[in-house]
This record gives structure tokens, sequence and C-alpha cells, in this order.
């Protein structure tokens, strides 16, 4: 077994990692479950420096978070005795620490899925660690899935190694051949959990702060809270403030805050203090805040869900899994026994989900699209992905590219898509910058990228404008680092101007989401988006009077959502932008009382950009909206006549009976094929009443095969001719199937069974009293005349003694008439 260094200080994972070592000697693969607190995240890269099959090459360590990259790799470096960027550095968004010397280089999985387009060959590269697999990230997905890739076709030696606490071993392992699993276990304490349940009628953080102070009474150490975001977190913080005993520091902790902030709470309190870390999913999985023996669980979360009739990724607050929920409350076990108070009644945790699904099933794919269609395939199915994307989301993603002029009608990269390849951003954001920086507005663009990918900076103002002038004026290190990030994307994108125009952002936003183009509608602060959904501002914000906005950001799943970010744009810069896709059409409505309302509008989606009223409509909206009209009042209303009604159902019966090849005639099917079979006939026709019998007739005509009339009458006939030579219209909508009534004497003399479809299927008579009153119903004359006959000859003889009323039917002759007088 591989012998490995040794460490001043020991950790569980230890105790596996010869094992880990002869795998990953034996076979590329291999897969580490290791439980929380087992030290996999820094131990295992530096136990991977000696391997022989490593040469000179790198350990490269994927993370979800910046944070987590950033704290692994400090940790790593002090187990060494250096610093950061010597042998062991980072690499992630807007910071890097790594050097000539370096080689564990901690990245982020966005950094990674870079590194591998941009070199497909991962050279000097000798192995990548997926930490946290567990969290099914897309970009993880995605740089395991183009890893594999690279290790079959180019790299036949390059280590890959998923690491996770919670994990489907067996499933990762078959992705990866077969690979050996190894398992660890943590090192944890004995967790207390204490049910505080949760009062549904009230917000979260006055609850969340009684909790805090409950905990603080009862416990020893530092607490680390779990909330669903920003939001919650600051509010938290507001009713917390001064009312916490002495020695005790609010640390929050989130994705926006800026690096000295997020160190700080992950920092060991200062001796003879107690810290409450407030903190969102960021600090759920990675990290070790040290001093920390108390969670307090809200139960919720804060996730993104892509709604693909809208195009827009919206935040959704949900209840945590089991697995988050026991991730979370395993934080106060790190170190030493501890407690953990949740949120919730204990019954309702059987109720949580199992675990979070995969981001690949949720997520906007147009990122990942133009991602494979760079690395040369549009067909996610020829790489290893643990869970494949959805049909229809990727078919979505194809159709923006497409629109983005990123992919060909063959699904090919274009130029234009080679070029937004090229910049770190996803596909929107991309189009936006490069087509700014062809016409010298490149860096504002870069800047409003850098805004919507860094959230938190500029302010909470939903003016898109006012952000970007305090994004300007900022003098933080972070609002300092997101600029030197936009400049680089700006060279990225071949820009060279030097100025930032907020008043450009509508404009400039609208090649982002021209989707989210919106117009002004009713009351102050309410649009409408080129694609259909309203959104709204508060009336009192100044841009609520805008006649026209670009959003770029809307929360909130009604069909009003509400507004965080958005930019005016004139209808000017609308004409302009979008000229090949405004569209000229008239609109017709039908009044109540039946008149017609016609208008002309030029529009971009939804937008009006002009109406006016018009007398002569084009014909074809007059029959669009006469159809539409059709349809919301019902086929059934048409005015059918009983002879139409009674062909509709004698082919529906054919239908049912084998006839397959005959029209559907059904309410449902004509409502579905309107368009199709009654709109031709609607020429010259300017209101619902004027679809008449004659109309429909023609039309009905139109959809019946050339010979359909001779089947029907030899297989369906629309009457049954009775002996006396009456003609009865057969009736094919009955639940019995087809059926007559007829009175019993016009059947004298009939002695077989009449029936229909060549003699398959018996009509259902009903019999019918001298009065017309129903007498008997049966599908078997013969046997009527020859049983119960004689009971209702008997009845009916001295209710109808004018009447025949035989001994033996079936020779008798039938009759329409009383007997004769005198007999």
């Amino acid at each position: 077994m591989a012998k490995t260094r040794s460490f001043a200080t020991p950790l569980p994972v230890d105790g596996v990692l010869p094992q880990l070592l002869d795998a990953l000697e034996e076979s590329p693969n291999a897969v580490l479950v290791a439980e929380p607190g087992a030290g996999k995240t820094t131990r295992v890269p530096l136990a991977l420096l000696d391997a022989p099959w490593r040469g000179d090459g790198k350990i490269l360590v994927l993370e979800p978070r910046r944070l987590a990259a950033r704290a692994a790799a400090r940790r790593m470096a002090s187990e060494l005795g250096e610093s950061v960027g010597e042998t062991v550095g980072y690499r992630v968004r807007m910071e890097t620490k790594v050097s000539a010397r370096t080689r564990i280089e901690v990245i982020t999985e966005g950094v990674f899925t870079r590194l591998i387009l941009d070199d497909p060959e991962l050279s000097g590269v000798a192995a990548v660690l997926f930490d946290e697999f567990h969290e099914r990230s897309l970009d993880g997905y995605l740089g395991l899935a183009l890893a594999l890739d690279v290790q079959g076709a180019l790299r036949e030696h390059l280590r890959l190694l998923p690491m996770s606490a919670t994990l489907d071993a067996a499933a990762v392992a078959g992705l990866l051949g077969d690979a050996p699993v190894i398992e660890s276990k943590g090192r944890s304490f004995p967790v207390e959990t204490r049910y505080l349940g949760r009062k549904a009628e009230e917000r979260i953080e006055p609850q969340v702060a009684r909790a805090v102070r409950q905990a603080l009474g009862e416990e020893t150490g530092s607490i680390l809270v779990f909330l669903p975001g920003q939001g919650e977190i600051r509010r938290t913080a507001e009713m917390l403030g001064d009312k916490l005993p002495a020695g005790c520091l609010l640390a929050p902790l989130y994705g926006a805050l800026d690096a000295k902030a997020q160190d700080l709470a992950i920092r060991p309190a200062p001796a003879g203090t107690r810290k409450i870390v407030l903190a969102s999913a960021i600090a759920q999985t990675s990290l070790t805040i040290e001093g920390v023996r108390v969670v307090i669980d809200s139960g919720l979360s804060r996730v993104p869900r892509y709604e693909p009739q809208t195009g827009l990724t919206r935040l959704e607050t949900v209840r945590v899994s089991r697995a988050s929920a026991d991730q979370r409350r395993g934080r106060a076990g790190r170190t030493e026994p501890g407690v953990c108070y949740r949120l919730w009644d204990e019954a309702q945790t059987v109720s949580l989900a199992a675990s979070e699904a995969p981001e690949i099933l949720e997520a906007d794919l147009s990122g990942l699209a133009l991602d494979l269609a760079a690395w040369g395939t549009m067909d996610p199915g020829q790489l290893k992905f643990l869970d494949p994307p959805p049909a229809a989301a990727w078919s979505e993603a194809t159709q923006l590219l497409k629109a983005l002029h990123a992919l060909d009608d063959n699904g090919h990269l274009t130029d234009q898509g080679k070029a937004l390849a090229r910049l770190p951003l996803q596909p929107r954001l991309a189009h936006m910058l490069d087509r700014a920086a062809s016409r010298g507005e490149g860096l504002t663009a870069a800047m409003i990228a850098a805004l919507l990918s860094e959230p938190g900076l500029g302010g909470p103002d939903p003016d898109l404008r006012v952000r970007l002038r305090r994004l300007r004026d900022d003098k933080s290190p972070r609002a300092r680092d997101t600029r030197l990030l936009a400049e680089r994307w700006h060279k990225l994108a071949g820009g060279s101007d030097k100025r930032i125009e907020p008043e450009d952002a509508g404009v400039l936003l609208a090649n982002a989401y021209p989707d989210r183009v919106a117009q002004a509608r009713g009351q102050r602060g309410r649009f409408r988006l080129a694609n259909g959904r309203g959104a709204e501002l508060p009336e009192e914000h100044p841009l609520a009077g805008e006649p026209f906005l670009t959003i770029a950001d809307i929360q909130g799943k009604a069909a009003s959502g509400r507004i965080m970010l958005c930019a005016p744009i004139t209808k000017a810069e609308i004409e302009e932008l979008f000229t090949e896709d405004i569209v000229e059409e008239d609109e017709v409505r039908i009044e109540k009382e039946g008149a017609l309302r016609a208008r002309r509008v030029r529009r971009y989606g939804a937008v009006e950009l002009e109406t006016r009223q018009i007398s002569t409509p084009d014909p074809e909206a007059v029959t669009r909206a006469l159809l539409g009209e059709v349809l919301r009042r019902g086929v059934s209303r048409l005015p059918w006549t009983k002879d139409q009604l009674r062909l509709r159902a004698r082919i529906g019966y054919l239908r049912a009976n084998g006839e397959s090849d005959l029209p559907d005639l059904s309410d449902d099917a004509l409502a579905n094929t309107l368009d199709d079979w009654l709109g031709p006939f609607l020429a010259g026709k300017t209101s619902v009443s004027a679809i008449d019998a004659a109309c429909l007739g023609d039309a009905l005509a139109a959809l019946l095969p050339f010979d359909a009339a001779s089947r029907l009458d030899r297989l369906a006939p629309s009457h049954f001719t009775a002996p006396t030579g009456s003609k009865v219209p057969i009736d094919y909508g009955g639940e019995t199937g087809p059926a007559i009534s007829i009175r019993v004497q016009e059947l004298f003399g009939l002695d077989r069974h009449p029936s229909v479809c060549n003699g398959r299927i018996p009509l259902t008579l009903e019999l019918l009293s001298p009065a017309q009153r129903p007498i008997q119903i049966t599908r078997d004359l013969p046997g009527f005349w020859a049983g119960s006959w004689a009971d209702v000859k008997a009845e009916m003889k001295g209710r109808y003694p004018k009447h025949p009323w035989p001994d033996d039917p079936t020779s008798a002759e039938a009759t329409r008439r009383a007997k004769p007088r005198g007999t």
C-alpha cells in the first residue's frame, strides 16, 4: 500500500489516503465519499503531491464557490507552512493568487470550464478533483463531462476524482467506467436537535431573532444561522442589533459580500467573544467556521428556477431538503458536541424532499449549449452527464442561441457564436457586450454585465443607470475588482472605448434581453413585456412613468412580477434596434352586439409602437377574429341542422367501429382544427351570424373523402325504411348505439332484426304505442315477437282497441293506420 506524507494535525480522511493513492495508481479515476469533517478538501490534494504519476503536473481542485476556494487554498498553504500563491494557490473570478511554483490550484467550477475550453488537452494538469460534487451544479456536471471527453480522446492518464460528503457513489462510479469507490468516516461529534416550530403567519426574521436570543441564553459557543438570502440576513441583523449581550459579534455571510467581509465571518471569534454568523447556503458545505457549536436552521433556501416560457430565471424560496438539513445540522458538531435548533416541527422532517434536484434539470441551458457548441458538439448525448439535459430546455436554449445568431440553422457555431464563446459570460450578456464593443459602447456594456453577474453592487435601486453611476464612483475593494473585471471583459470583446455612459443602459440591455423590452400599460408603474408577461414598479419610483423600459430582472411567479432592475429605452431606439422584428398587422375584435372593430398595429412582440383605427381591415384578420369568436362560444353553438348533426354522429360511429380513415367530426376535433376546415369558407363574412347552415354544410362536405357518401349509406344509413315505407331517422349518438323510435304496428311482418354496418350492429328499437309512447326497447325483434309480445298485446289491446294487435305479428301486414270501421 502506498505511503503518504505525514501531517501535523491528523484528520479522519488520512486513514484512506493510502487506499486512494493505490486506486489512482492503478486506475485514472476514483470516487471519494468522505463524511463532513473528514478533511477531504484540504488533505487529499496535499497527499496527491507525492504520487509518482503526477510528475510535475498540477492538481486542480474545483469548488462550487469562491469563498470555499479561497478558504481551502489558505488552509492547505498553512499546512505546508507557506503563503498562498506558492505551492498552493487559487484562481476565482476577480482574484488570482498563483505563481510559477504553484502545483495545487483551487479554482471555481466556472473557471475550470473556461480553462478546458481554451485548452482541451489540459496541458500541464495531472489531476482534476471535483469537490462537493453532491451539489450537482451545472458547471460541475459540465466540467466532469468535458474532462471525461478529454481523458477518453487525448489524455488517458489524466486523473479524475469526484469527492463528496453525500453522493450517489455507484452512479458516479459507473459514469467514470466503474471507478473504485473509497469511503471515509468523518470526525463528527454528537449534535442534539431541538425543534422550535414555526408560525406560518409570521415572517421568518423575528422567529430567527428569538431563536438566536434563546440559544445565547441556553448554550455556549458561536452560532451559525442559516437564512434564505441577503434580505433576510439584513433584516435579522437589524432585529438583533443592540439587543445582543456584551461580547457578541454579528457577522453576515453571503455571496454578494466582498472577500474581506466573507473572510471575517469564517475566522474564529476573538478571545472572550461569541460570534453569530448569519449565513445563506454558502456556509452549508466546504467551510468549517471555527468556534461554532450551535446551528439555527430556518429550514428555507433560495434557489433559481428557470421559466422557459418567459426566458426568466427567478429566485424562489423553498423548504430545504433532508440532505441539506442534515448538512446544516452537522456544522454544529465539527469540533465539539453541539446543538441544532430547527424552526419547524419534528414531524415535518419526513415530508422534506430527500435532496435538491440537479441544476441541469431546472436551469437555463443556453450557456451549456454555447459551451458544447464551442467544444464541437450540439448533441449532449455524446458526453457523459450524470443527468442528461431535459429535451425541452435544451431546445429552448438552442433556439435562443439561434436568435442571438450564435448558431446557424444546422446548429453549428457561427462567427458570432465564436465571439460569444470567448467571453466568460452567459450568452445574452456576451451578445450585449459583443454588439456594444463593435459600436464603441463596450465599457458601459461590460459594466452592466458585471453588475448583473455580481449581485449587490451599486445598491438596491431598480434603475440600472443609478447602479452604474454608484459602481463607477464606489471606492470599495469589491467595486474596484468588479471594474477591473469589466475592463478585462471589455478587452476580450475587442473594445477600446474609455467612457461609461449610464444613459445608454436601456438600449444596451435590450441586446441582452430583447424579449424584456416593456411598454407602459394602464396604471402608473405597470408594464407589459415583449414576451407578453406583466411587470410592475412602485408607483412612486421615477421610472414608473416611463413609456418604455428594458428589464433585466423580475422577481415573483405571478402574471405580474416585481421589477428589480431596468433602464429606460425610447421608441426610436426600439425601432432602430429591432427593425427586422417589427411587424404591422390588423387586429379585429367582435363586440358583444356582433359588430367588428378593427385597428392597424405596428408591434415588437407584445409591445405596441403605433396603432390606428381602420374601416377596411385585412380579410385574414377578420377571419381570425371570427374563428376566435367561434372558438370562444364553442363549436356546439354553431347553427348545425339536424341532418348535419346526424351526419357527424354517423361518421363518429363508423370511426369508433373500424372506419378510422374517416375524419373526426367531434366538437373537440373541430375546435382544434377550426382554421383548417371552417376558415376557408369565411371569405367575405363579417359577423358570426353570417356563418349559416349552408356554410357549415360546404365546410363539412370538403372534409369528407370522395367515397364517404356511398360508404355512409351502405354502412350507416341516415334512415331506416320500415315495412310500411316510412323512413325513420336513425340516432347514432345514443349510449346504446344506433337507435330508432317507431310504432310497433309499422314492423308487423318483419321476422329479422334491423341492423347497420353490413348486419354487424343491431339497431336499438324503441317500440311505440299508437299514441307514440314507449312500450318496449329491444335489440332482438324476433325474440320480442315470440316472447313478451303476448303480454304487450294483452295490455295494449284494451287501451287501443281501434288498432290491430295480431297474435302472430310476423304474418300480419304492417300499417300506419287504425283498423277500418266495423272490424
